[in-house]
């Protein structure tokens, strides 16, 4: 069952300079405050994972990042990976008895991807500038609370179809009341078996009104996919393990 609907602190905005970030390329798209399990078994990433557990790598800090259509087996160049990825802080580590690791991450701060090395370190190296959210305004909206509320309920009305056309009852669970208006797309996507592409539209989108409103609308289109075909998806959990493995 994917773990994603819970609301961390978010963390504090980081300086808008470029800075070295390890990364990891995978068939998937992190989003921030997403929790994500990873079985690590390529020496390069179970490297990753002992400079992570060390401290050699600062912070525990490493960088999320899909891989483009039809990329190559080796990273090499910006073009294999999509433009856009997500921070991830290592947040527990279980090495195996053949050495592959067992970890859970957390997705933390949206990232512009500038540039790529794959011989500065025995894994991929990029180096990255943060991208932070605009704010969540509406231009010329004279009630902006109304408006949000209104967003709000409409993306976990979508959230709510979705879940209850896809899983079993205790399968999901919906996010916090809480949740702030930024961090809500993020987590009502968690359980959400978008594909790639429409979950790297909701990481690159900066504007928190807009990502709900885009959430909504993906949401309620495969909500009514999964009624006209009356198909059901694979188990979360089991689609989840599908998706982590690298």
């Amino acid at each position: 069952m994917p773990t994603g609907p819970t609301s961390p602190p978010p963390p504090p905005t980081p300086p808008l300079t470029p800075l070295p970030l390890p990364l990891f390329p995978l068939q998937t798209v992190l989003l921030p405050g997403v929790t994500l399990p990873l079985h690590v078994f390529e020496p390069r990433y179970r490297q990753l994972t002992v400079d992570l557990i060390t401290g050699t790598v600062p912070e525990k800090r490493f960088g999320v990042v899909a891989l483009a259509p039809s990329a190559g087996v080796e990273v090499t160049s910006l073009e294999q990976l999509k433009p856009i990825g997500c921070a991830a802080i290592l947040r527990q580590a279980a090495r195996l008895p053949d050495g592959r690791f067992d970890i859970v991450t957390l997705g933390e701060h949206r990232f512009r991807l500038l540039s790529v090395d794959p011989e500065a370190a025995p894994y991929l190296m990029g180096t990255v500038e943060w991208l932070p959210d605009a704010p969540a305004m509406i231009p010329g909206q004279r009630m902006p609370d109304d408006t949000v509320v209104a967003l709000v309920a409409s993306a976990r009305a979508a959230y709510r179809r979705y879940c209850q056309a896809a899983w079993k009852q205790g399968d999901w669970t919906e996010p916090a009341e809480d949740v702030d208006v930024a961090s809500l797309a993020h987590l009502l996507a968690t359980d959400c078996l978008l594909p790639l592409e429409d979950r790297q539209r909701i990481l690159e989108e900066t504007r928190p009104l807009h990502r709900l409103r885009l959430v909504t609308r993906l949401l309620s289109r495969e909500a009514g996919i999964l009624a006209t075909l009356h198909a059901i998806p694979a188990p979360p959990a089991d689609l989840h393990q599908q998706a982590i493995e690298n």
